[in-house]
């Protein structure tokens, strides 16, 4: 499973034609492979350190077996973000160092950025934040994204729309740009960890996410675009890689410890860290709008849990499946969340099957965004 974009990957990676860009592409995937192992090491350290600090919880979707009686270490996402901080820094500086580069103040903003995610998400985790001020975190932490943004702050106007603006096919946003890509920070971030709850989901979902990024931005390279700003362009998707291939590294790392049945909780140190990370690359990489149609299901499952949100129906603190001791397997609650549904709809399954069966979705949302934005070429924009 988590070897099987790597082929795709080798095919576009084939298909780059700057040797320069082959080069910074050889030394991110080399740094991934030290973010694995570095996530790997760290996880079990971090977690003793964390459980003998009382930072520990219990499985909820176990209540009445015995798994759902032992103590599981939170917050393991501290060790995957530490990894993540560890690589990413070191990839800034040996593309300073070995490829002459120059320092570029996006790139800066964004492990600013991240760097605030991880610590304000590693403070929900000892505080239990409320969810009102977990909104706001997202904001405060995408605030140097904002500041750093070099990129238009309008939109391409979508061929059918053109005759409606007179033919123009650029439309200047300005402020409600900013307002835009400050809310695809606080909405990514979030996001992932709205839909959780289930051993491995969170974990899945960002590592399924964050490849489709690569290889959203490994496609864009593989361009032979003359243009005036495809400089920018490949700075972009360099810089969108930076991030989403270290991530998808810790994450698969990560993965192994939080997969049924979890020796770990990633927390929302991962989750807000993670869904930052993901943004970042969105906005930096311009490509936000197709960022969010690989958040499908996660916007599907806000819109969906919105009346419980809002409160205007009742919302338990762990909107959770309930189990059946006896068969092992999970059952929809009432709860309006996609979980939920998918075994309302579904019928009972395990934990471990339920996992899967949303990681499912998750790639199929991938495999629809590819297919149309293929599809809408030279017909939605030009």
């Amino acid at each position: 499973m988590l070897l099987a974009p790597a082929p795709l990957l080798a095919l576009l990676f084939a298909q780059v034609a700057q040797p320069a860009v082959r080069q910074l592409l050889v030394l991110n995937v080399t740094l991934c492979v030290c973010a694995f192992a570095l996530t790997c090491h760290l996880v079990p350290l971090v977690t003793a350190k964390t459980l003998k600090r009382g930072l520990a919880g219990f499985d909820l979707n176990k209540r009445g077996t015995p798994a759902g009686a032992q103590a599981v270490p939170e917050a393991a996402g501290l060790a995957a973000g530490a990894a993540f901080l560890a690589t990413a820094l070191l990839y800034q500086f040996a593309q300073h160092a070995l490829f002459c580069a120059p320092p570029v103040v996006p790139s800066h903003a964004a492990l600013v950025a991240v760097s605030a995610a991880l610590f304000l998400g590693f403070v929900d985790d000892v505080l239990d934040v409320p969810w009102r001020v977990k909104l706001l975190l997202p904001t405060v932490a995408a605030l140097p994204l904002l500041i750093a943004y070099n990129g238009h702050t309008g939109v391409v106007v979508p061929l059918p729309l053109r005759p409606l603006l007179h033919g123009a096919a650029f439309l200047e946003l300005g402020l409600f740009y900013q307002m835009y890509m400050m809310a695809v920070a606080v909405f990514a971030t979030n996001s992932i960890n709205i839909l959780a709850g289930v051993n491995g989901l969170e974990a899945g979902q960002t590592l399924v996410l964050s490849i489709a990024c690569a290889l959203h931005s490994m496609q864009q390279l593989t361009g032979r675009d003359g243009s005036p700003d495809a400089s920018a362009k490949i700075e972009a998707h360099l810089l969108s890689l930076s991030l989403v291939a270290p991530l998808a590294a810790v994450s698969a790392a990560l993965l192994t410890f939080n997969w049924y049945p979890s020796r770990v909780f990633v927390g929302d140190t991962f989750t807000l860290f993670a869904g930052m990370t993901l943004a970042t690359a969105g906005i930096l990489g311009h490509y936000s709008e197709t960022l969010l149609l690989l958040f499908t299901p996660q916007v599907f499952n806000f819109v969906y849990s919105i009346p419980q949100l809002a409160k205007i129906v009742p919302c338990p603190r762990h909107r959770l499946p309930s189990l059946d001791p006896a068969t092992g397997l999970l059952h929809g609650s009432g709860d309006l969340n996609l979980v939920n549904l998918a075994l309302r709809l579904g019928g009972a399954r395990s934990e471990q099957q339920l996992c899967k069966l949303l990681l499912a979705l998750q790639v199929a949302a991938a495999a629809a965004t590819f297919a149309a934005r293929w599809a809408l070429t030279g017909v939605y924009k030009g």
